[in-house]
């Protein structure tokens, strides 16, 4: 028998998205009962006392349950991964644990991953999907080209499936049925997603949207960064997947057999495609329009833009012309929260609609001085203009679970919240009474990179250290970038970069020398190919990666991977 594949009902799925976005108040207050009663055998529900008896669950529950990090979940967390099948977090024991990139701490967070989770990802990707494609059809016969990498899943000492958030999903049996009425066939094999050398599995990517570049209707990786890579990994190879397709035969660079043999059968000897190749590449200015002078009929390019992903924005677009990016909806590893209902918007300007089912949402005011909590207030109490950390509660054993996002509220759809996201709020340099952000070091490079570009040099890619080894401790800025250039301009970029940090906090301490003079080290190239290459060995995945922007102590081996490759330091001069 044929495989009955749902039709997509684009307007049904906006109408059913408007009526729970009005309903926003009266869909949390059932989502957190469902979620409460489908884990009321929890022991920590229980031992918080909640007995499920309670007249008013919501009230009772934020009574109860007190509002906590993943430190205070660990614990919990570990036993399941120890294979206790009892009813820990959850009513019933979880298939599979999902591994955060571990990026920002230095190491991987266990989060518990269900099928509610499943269900959870499959409906936002519908709702976000319905929006995008009433603003940019695709054909139904095209392709897209996608940049994922599910990497292996592990079996824990108890039993458990341990993977990356992107893995769990990828590898979830109910994934390729749920996604096929909403998203085009992907040129790659199967065998070239699930590959395990990630850098053979690239070239693969790359190879199969040429070999289908007429049918690609858009070109997808889950972060800006992993889209930026790729086409700089095409910058690299491009003659070598000419060859292959000119000869039909594959680069001895494969030599994962699977994969050999799934690409094998896509080659055939092709020499008119590769002079087209060949010629689009060489008539191109410093690769600008690489997108679609490969893929002609591209309608966007799709992935997370925002937060510590705009710095490959820029680059993004040069390598995109004039396509449209669109920005991916936003989540976490813990969870999805809200989706893309308006993509015409830039990445700069995008926001995201809160989906209220998707679990019960409180934020957390964001207090100027960092002195002092306030309470948190509910989904539809929010105010616009104020920012918030997001606190979730979903159906994964997540009770009052601070996120760490810090965001804003920039209107609303209906009666539920459109956000933008800012930074992370533990990500913070900071020495003295000084506190400066992700967002905060973002702005910083930006600003001193402009000074960079009127030389036509570009930042690759940056982190930060607080040096303490010195005293008064200060900034030390790592920089990778493009090509040389004179030892002023880099002072230049130097002094802009500290005059840039406007914390009060910051400039009072930097003038009575309470902050030593920021330090820009500008390292080897391929630095920050190494820290990525650091966090695949530890099993994060290709597609989950997100660089470091702020390297503690902790994070020892990366900090190592910096200090080792600087090529030149400089020290500000500005105040």
């Amino acid at each position: 028998m044929l495989e009955k594949v749902e039709t997509f009902d684009m307007n049904r799925v906006i109408d059913e998205f408007d009526e729970m976005s009005r309903n926003a108040d009266q869909v949390q207050k059932q989502t957190l009962k469902d979620i409460l009663l489908k884990n009321k055998s929890a022991i920590y529900l229980q031992n918080c006392g909640l007995s499920g008896n309670a007249a008013d669950p919501e009230e009772a529950f934020k009574a109860m349950v007190p509002l906590v990090t993943d430190v205070e979940l660990e614990p919990y967390i570990k036993r399941m991964v120890d294979g206790d099948t009892s009813p820990i977090l959850t009513g019933h024991p979880v298939p599979a644990i999902s591994l955060s990139s571990g990026t920002s701490q230095g190491r991987p967070k266990f989060i518990p991953f269900t099928d509610e989770l499943m269900e959870n990802t499959l409906q936002l990707f519908r709702t976000a999907f319905a929006f995008r494609n009433r603003d940019f059809p695709i054909d139904d016969n095209g392709r897209a080209l996608q940049f994922i990498f599910g990497s292996k899943q592990y079996i824990s000492t108890g039993g458990v499936p341990v993977g990356t958030a992107t893995t769990n999903v990828y590898r979830n049996p109910n994934f390729k049925a749920g996604m096929k009425s909403i998203t085009s066939p992907s040129c790659s094999p199967d065998e070239v997603v699930f590959s395990p050398d990630v850098h053979q599995a690239l070239y693969c990517h790359l190879l199969s949207g040429i070999l289908f570049r007429d049918q690609v209707q858009y070109v997808f990786a889950v972060f800006a960064h992993g889209l930026v890579h790729a086409f700089r990994t095409f910058e690299q190879v491009w003659e070598e997947i000419v060859t292959d397709i000119k000869d039909g035969v594959l680069s001895n660079r494969i030599t994962v057999p699977s994969v050999r043999t799934a690409m094998s059968k896509l080659l055939t000897p092709n020499p008119e495609l590769a002079e087209t190749i060949r010629s689009k590449c060489m008539s191109l200015s410093n690769w600008y329009g690489l997108i679609p002078a490969l893929f002609p009929n591209a309608k966007y390019v799709y992935g997370i833009m925002t937060g510590s992903m705009e710095p490959y924005v820029p680059k993004l677009r040069h390598y995109a012309g004039d396509l449209p990016l669109v920005s991916h909806d936003y989540g976490s590893s813990e969870g999805w929260i809200a989706a893309n209902v308006t993509p015409k918007l830039s990445p700069e300007e995008a926001t995201f609609a809160v989906i209220p089912n998707l679990g019960y949402f409180e934020f957390l005011p964001v207090s100027e001085t960092g002195e002092g909590e306030e309470k948190p207030v509910g989904l539809t109490e929010v105010k616009i203009g104020e920012e918030y950390e997001v606190v979730i509660t979903n159906y994964a054993g997540l009770y009052r679970y601070r996120l760490g996002d810090v965001v804003k509220i920039i209107g609303f759809y209906n009666n539920t919240p459109q956000l933008k996201f800012i930074c992370r709020r533990n990500l913070i340099l900071s020495i003295n009474i000084d506190k400066n952000t992700e967002r905060d070091l973002q702005l910083s490079v930006e600003s001193a990179a402009k000074r960079l570009s009127e030389e036509k040099i570009e930042v690759i890619d940056f982190s930060s250290h607080i040096d303490v080894s010195t005293d008064p401790g200060h900034y030390a800025i790592f920089w990778e970038i493009s090509g040389e250039t004179n030892e002023d301009v880099l002072q230049d970029c130097c002094n802009c970069l500290d005059r840039a940090f406007i914390d009060a906090g910051y400039v009072s301490s930097r003038k009575c020398k309470t902050i030593g003079a920021l330090e820009l080290r500008v390292v080897a190239k391929g630095t920050f190919r190494k820290i990525q290459e650091h966090f695949l060995g530890l099993g994060s995945s290709a597609g989950q990666f997100k660089m470091p922007r702020c390297v503690k102590p902790s994070n020892a081996k990366v900090l190592q991977i910096l200090c080792e490759n600087v090529v030149s330091s400089y020290f500000s001069t500005a105040f």
